[in-house]
């Protein structure tokens, strides 16, 4: 073999290793942050359609990498009547579909860790096994639903006076946790820039 070959051929062994080792670098650093499931909260405004208060989930859990994405609120299983107004009616945990959710008012989102995703699943399970009847305007209603998957997460949601006004609710849990709603978000976006 020529003498400038075998230079040659040597030379580009290390480049070759080099090259690997960028690349390597490259994936890494261009792979997608670890992903998070995010919970946001939800108020529909009165009207004909239930829930009226719901929370929403997407994204995906870290431990597994199973995607999750859905909605649910608790509502009066059969159609609206007087009979929601005397006292307690059968009760369900629903799901909506995209536009329900898309045409809501949107009150904020949070982070959840894969511990905290399932905690709140097992509440919607609680309250999707609650003995009928369960629906009361009064004291058990999509409201107080999403008071306590709030109180889960350690947001205060005192629901008083708001029973049966669920936008003014949230809203009212949104300002009274904004520090702890900011928190959430600098923690997610702390975790995604670890993760890059």
């Amino acid at each position: 073999m020529d003498e400038r070959l075998k230079r040659a051929v040597r030379c580009s062994r290390p480049l070759r290793t080099w090259s690997w080792l960028w690349l390597a670098l490259f994936c890494l650093l261009s792979s997608p942050a670890t992903a998070a499931v995010q919970i946001s909260f939800h108020s529909k405004d009165l009207g004909a359609t239930f829930p009226h208060a719901f929370i929403a989930f997407e994204g995906t859990l870290d431990s597994t990498g199973e995607r999750v994405s859905g909605n649910y609120g608790f509502t009066v299983r059969h159609l609206i009547g007087p009979s929601v107004l005397l006292g307690p009616v059968q009760g369900t945990m629903i799901s909506e579909g995209a536009a329900y959710v898309a045409g809501s008012n949107h009150h904020f989102t949070l982070s959840l860790t894969d511990d905290q995703y399932r905690a709140v699943m097992r509440l919607v399970e609680r309250w999707r096994a609650l003995p009928q009847p369960s629906y009361s305007l009064a004291r058990r209603n999509c409201v107080t639903f999403v008071a306590e998957v709030a109180a889960l997460l350690g947001l205060s949601a005192d629901t008083r006076g708001l029973m049966r006004r669920p936008r003014a609710f949230l809203d009212r849990v949104r300002r009274e946790n904004a520090p702890i709603i900011a928190a959430f978000a600098r923690s997610a976006g702390q975790s995604a820039a670890a993760a890059r």
